[in-house]
C-alpha cells in the first residue's frame, strides 16, 4: 500500500514548503455533513505548504449529521482568527444556522484568500451576508433557501464569484477543492492531485442532478 505522501503533488517552488504556509480553516458544528469537509479536507492537506486545521466552537470532537462519525477541531474559532482559506460544509439538519459560526464567518471573510463553501454551506455564507446579490450554487433542494438570503442560485457544480467558491452538494466539494487548489498552485498540481486521488467519476447510475433524474426518483428525494 502507498502512503498518502506518495500521491500529494510537488509544489510549484521544487517541493519546499513556503515560508508562510496557507493555513485552511475547514469548519465544524454539530451536525455537519462528513463528505463535505472529508472530501476537499482529502484533496487539500497533502499539498506542501498548507496548514490544515479543523476548527470548531471550542476544540474536540464533534459528531456528524449520521451521529456515528466524529471529527476532532484542533482548534476554536476564536484561536483561528486570520485563515487564508476557509472551507465551510453542509449539513441535513434545517434548524438556523449556528450563530457563533455565522458571526466569524463574517469576521474573518474581509481578509481571506478564499473563502468556499460545500452543499448547504453556503446557507452559512448567505447568513453571513457574502452572498448578498452574487450568484452561488448549493444542494438543489435548497435553491430555494438559498435565495430567500440573498443570494442567486446557479445549478452550476462549481460556482466561482471573486474569491468566493461555492458548491453542489456534498460530492461536488471534490470539485471544488480541486477548482480552488488550480487558483492557489496553478492548473498542474491541481491535474497531479487528481491523479494521485484518482478521481475519475463513472457514477453506475446517471441521476446525479434533479436535470437527469427521473421524476419519481426526485419526489422520493424531497424534489417538488
Amino acid at each position: 500500500m502507498s502512503s498518502p505522501d506518495e500521491h500529494a503533488p510537488a509544489a510549484a517552488n521544487g517541493g519546499q514548503q513556503s515560508p508562510n504556509p496557507v493555513k485552511i480553516a475547514f469548519v465544524l458544528y454539530p451536525g455537519f455533513t462528513a463528505l463535505d469537509i472529508i472530501g476537499p479536507f482529502e484533496v487539500l492537506a497533502f499539498v506542501p505548504g498548507h496548514d490544515a486545521v479543523f476548527v470548531a466552537a471550542e476544540p474536540g470532537p464533534v459528531t456528524d449529521d449520521t451521529g456515528r462519525c466524529q471529527l476532532v477541531a484542533a482548534a476554536s474559532l476564536d484561536q483561528m482568527t486570520a485563515p487564508d482559506v476557509v472551507v465551510i460544509g453542509g449539513t441535513l439538519s434545517t434548524k438556523e444556522p449556528d450563530q457563533a459560526v455565522v458571526q466569524w464567518l463574517r469576521r474573518v471573510h474581509p481578509a481571506t484568500r478564499w473563502t468556499t463553501s460545500v452543499c448547504t454551506g453556503a446557507i452559512y455564507l448567505a447568513a453571513a451576508g457574502i452572498l448578498d446579490g452574487q450568484d452561488a450554487t448549493t444542494h438543489w433542494a435548497w435553491a430555494g433557501e438559498l435565495e430567500r438570503r440573498g443570494a442567486r442560485y446557479t445549478e452550476q457544480r462549481v460556482a466561482e464569484r471573486g474569491k468566493v467558491i461555492t458548491a453542489a452538494g456534498v460530492s461536488a466539494g471534490i470539485d471544488m477543492a480541486l477548482t480552488l487548489l488550480a487558483r492557489l498552485h496553478g492548473p498542474e498540481i491541481a491535474m497531479g492531485l487528481q491523479l494521485g486521488l484518482e478521481y475519475d467519476p463513472q457514477p453506475p447510475f446517471d441521476t446525479g442532478s434533479p436535470s437527469k433524474a427521473p421524476a419519481e426518483i426526485g419526489s422520493s428525494c424531497g424534489r417538488s
